[in-house]
């Protein structure tokens, strides 16, 4: 039995406490990747692996030494990584001359590898490159996808929820104006996928509504898909369930037209109306033989005199 999976009783308080970390919660923790570097990796995806880890801090872990492992053939060391750092996303770029400068990006279910894309770099633009202001660490970006193949294509339209699941960050209530300052722009056309970061520049517009303006901020990369290997229906399916904690409650009588509107049904007993009590008044008291006839004809006791 792997050391991993061997069920671990805490002998100390800290240690009580990282094992309830991980144990399955309703609102799960954001997701951590992990970025891996091939055994054979050039400098060009050392570096993109480097910014993409700057873009994704503090909700990743960069792992400098060599691995020497193959994805689409062997995929132990990658679930190996996955339960040791406690990750659901990871990144492995990789070099040689079949697939030159290569990354491939993916995603865990049950610390399992469920989906992975293999794309190639072919034009790469660094942080450094760009001489702008940046953002600072930990900024959520916004996400624009551009193309139809996103939505046309599935294998686009996998890779499309995959980025989303890669770059979202954590799960926010609330959003000021001032924190929408970087964005991450994708765009499918002929065949290749172009990234672009951008930070989001608020200016005057002589109203209350800013002029936004967008400077580019790097990295700048662009891809070319290549080899995937996708969940099947089943297990993806599997994997988006949701535990019952969270599905919303079923509102009962409640009903809504076209235009929004909510409807409340109300269920009530059927209500006596001779029980009714009306506005006491003089006029309406009732006589002495009237009450008699409703008590059965019993007559009134009269008080015995002192």
């Amino acid at each position: 039995m792997d050391a991993l999976d061997r069920v671990v009783k805490p002998k100390t308080k800290r240690a009580k406490r990282f094992l309830e970390k991980r144990e399955p919660k309703l609102n799960e923790n954001t997701k951590n990747a992990m970025l891996i570097k091939g055994g054979n990796a050039n400098l060009t995806v050392t570096e993109v692996l480097k910014d993409i880890y700057a873009v994704k801090k503090p909700f990743a872990v960069l792992y400098k030494r060599k691995n020497i492992t193959r994805p689409f053939e062997d995929q132990t060391s990658l679930e190996f990584f996955s339960k040791k750092s406690d990750c659901s996303l990871f990144l492995f770029g990789s070099h040689n001359k079949k697939r030159p400068n290569n990354l491939i990006i993916g995603r865990m279910f049950d610390y399992h590898v469920l989906d992975m894309i293999e794309l190639g770099v072919e034009k790469f633009v660094a942080l450094k490159d760009i001489k702008n202001s940046k953002c600072p660490e930990g900024t959520k970006p916004m996400l624009i996808f551009a193309g139809d193949m996103f939505d046309v294509n599935e294998e686009y339209r996998r890779l499309k929820s995959l980025l989303i699941d890669f770059f979202r960050g954590p799960t926010v209530p609330n959003i000021r104006l001032a924190g929408l300052e970087y964005v991450l722009h994708f765009t499918a056309a002929d065949g290749k996928i172009y990234m672009r970061s951008y930070k989001v520049l608020l200016k005057k517009s002589g109203c209350k509504i800013p002029r936004i303006e967008l400077e580019e901020m790097g990295p700048s990369l662009d891809l070319v898909m290549r080899r995937t290997h996708l969940a099947s229906d089943d297990l993806y399916k599997l994997s988006l369930k949701q535990p019952k904690g969270l599905k919303p409650k079923k509102k009962k009588n409640i009903s809504h037209d076209v235009f929004g509107t909510t409807y409340g049904r109300i269920h009530m007993q059927k209500q006596d109306l001779s029980k009714l009590q009306t506005r006491k008044m003089k006029g309406l008291k009732k006589r002495p033989a009237e009450k008699s006839a409703q008590d059965g004809g019993a007559a009134p006791k009269k008080s015995k005199s002192a």
